[in-house]
């Protein structure tokens, strides 16, 4: 229900449980971002399906991760069970209809939906490090890794164009040592073993291509609505990393795609992150600074994230504070940490005299919460006391057989099935490695055929060939001499590593013709 370019969420009700006045998220401000907390099983599922259908009749796409399952219910049609309708009629709500939402499934696995890739080089040092758990020695090696990628035009698509280079920078560690810091083995060693911890999570399937495109996720139907772009996280949550991972990267990459568009009558995309205290647990300084910052500019793209999560004190402060719409459902407080939260959720609204929101927060019904949402000129709204309105979309998960219909209909059905593996660092550095070596016995071959004619000149000109044994092989001294040779003779010739690598260099720079950069967390800038 949209009224005056704002969402309906519920009614707010006076202390005596007399119905008060529509409770609405304006449309205008909705890129301000927001946040929905409650404890486990007091209604966070529903007011995040309420917002979204919400936000889809009024022609704004969304993406949301579906951690239990139960958000594939917009894609159907609600039915009218006698809990619902009571909901609606006891907050007054008479034009109560149900129906389907536009959604398309998407899944990191390709099992619920279509398959969600991305590339190393898109998704930066920064975040990858993070997935991979690395320490700070660690890090920075990885760091050089994707500097020497970038500096020399080297795309890094798949986990094994990783492996590949990160090889090759153990053969080369004296030279990249002097250039870009010290490169330790024993590190490149162990982000070896973490890249292959990821892929039997998953990850070789994630870092491919073809990679997610931004616009798939922003798409509207013909009738004007917002397409729901729905993320199959029940099984993803096994790795709360990868998952956590992930979503930062597609913020990410919104933020770096977009152009600025400054204030607009809505969103361009609502991006909701459930189960958010895992993007900052254990989280690095640099990284969760980098966050906030990205939540502070990205709004100024067109779009509004939306937090999902148990408590805002799972969300850091700087964060916090950028978070002006406000659904709070009910907390429980039975230890002396989960009384020092209730105090923290209650003082993050604007007083209302009419209730102790402290109180109110313990005392919280089920689809019951406490709303304060942006009005005018960015102002927070008195907190209320609301009875959040019930979905117009199916209450629980839908039927393997009808998410099968969805995904087969789907308009980017076909787009995504197939993996790609275009020629890339793996691929080029084989190469220029196999032609290096085969140059290299070529100039061997040369060089013995050389010292093969020295011999018969010198043996035409009375010189005396090297002693022999008895069985005519060269005496121990004539071996020793020979080997000096043959190591002085190749002293002078590039490694098959070195010149690999410069005819790799050579290749892309000439086809790329320009260098790589990164954008604040990281992720690799498109467009330029």
């Amino acid at each position: 229900m949209i009224k005056d370019g704002a969402l309906y969420v519920g009614t707010s009700r006076n202390p005596d449980d007399s119905l008060n006045k529509g409770e609405y998220l304006n449309l205008k401000l909705a890129n301000r971002h927001g946040l929905i907390t409650g404890a486990t099983g007091t209604g966070k599922t529903v007011s995040l399906q309420i917002l979204t259908e919400g936000f889809s009749n009024a022609g704004v796409p969304v993406f949301c991760a579906d951690v239990k399952g139960d958000l594939s219910g917009l894609a159907a049609k609600g039915e009218a069970k006698d809990f619902l309708l009571k909901r609606a009629e006891d907050i007054g709500l008479d034009d109560y209809q149900f129906q389907e939402f536009p959604v398309i499934f998407w899944d990191l696995f390709g099992k619920q939906g279509h398959q969600v890739r991305t590339t190393l080089s898109e998704m930066g040092p920064l975040l990858l490090a993070r997935l991979l758990d690395l320490n700070d020695t660690q890090e920075g090696v990885l760091n050089i890794a994707f500097k020497l990628a970038d500096d020399e035009g080297m795309l890094l698509l798949d986990l094994k164009d990783l492996r590949a280079l990160l090889l090759s920078m153990g053969e080369r560690s004296s030279e990249l040592t002097t250039a870009y810091g010290y490169v330790s083995k024993p590190s490149i060693g162990a982000i070896q073993r973490q890249l292959l911890v990821l892929e039997q999570q998953g990850g070789e399937g994630f870092f491919a291509e073809p990679a997610l495109k931004i616009s798939d996720l922003m798409r509207t139907t013909r009738d004007g609505r917002g397409a729901i772009s729905i993320l199959a996280a029940d099984e993803l949550m096994r790795s709360p990393r990868l998952y956590s991972t992930f979503l930062l990267w597609l913020l990410s990459e919104l933020f770096e795609e977009l152009p600025e568009v400054g204030d607009m009558d809505k969103p361009k995309l609502v991006f909701f992150f459930d189960e958010a205290h895992l993007m900052f647990d254990e989280a690095p300084k640099i990284l969760i600074e980098k966050v906030e910052q990205m939540v502070k500019l990205i709004r100024s793209k067109g779009v509004g994230v939306y937090f999902v999560t148990q408590n805002p004190v799972d969300i850091p402060d700087g964060v916090l504070s950028q978070l002006g719409n406000r659904v709070q459902h009910a907390l429980r407080a039975f230890t002396p940490k989960e009384q020092k939260a209730v105090r923290v959720a209650a003082d993050t609204f604007r007083p209302n005299p009419a209730f102790v929101a402290k109180d109110v927060i313990t005392n919280l019904g089920v689809g019951e919460a406490l709303v304060s949402t942006l009005m005018k000129k960015g102002v927070p709204s008195m907190v209320e006391r609301t009875l959040v309105r019930p979905p117009a979309s199916r209450l629980g998960p839908l039927t393997e057989k009808e998410r099968a219909e969805i995904i087969k209909m789907s308009p980017v059905a076909g787009q995504y099935d197939k993996t790609v593996d275009r020629e890339s660092a793996y691929e080029m550095l084989k190469k220029a490695a196999e032609e290096a070596a085969k140059r290299e016995a070529e100039q061997r071959e040369q060089e013995d055929d050389e010292r093969d004619n020295g011999k018969r000149t010198k043996s035409r000109s009375g010189f005396q060939l090297p002693d022999f044994d008895r069985d005519d092989r060269p005496t121990k001294r004539s071996r020793s001499k020979s080997k000096s040779r043959r190591k002085r003779g190749r002293s002078g010739r590039q490694s098959v590593t070195e010149a690999a690598v410069k005819s790799v260099t050579r290749t892309i720079a000439s086809s790329l013709g320009r260098a790589l950069v990164r954008g604040i967390l990281g992720s690799l800038k498109k467009g330029f």
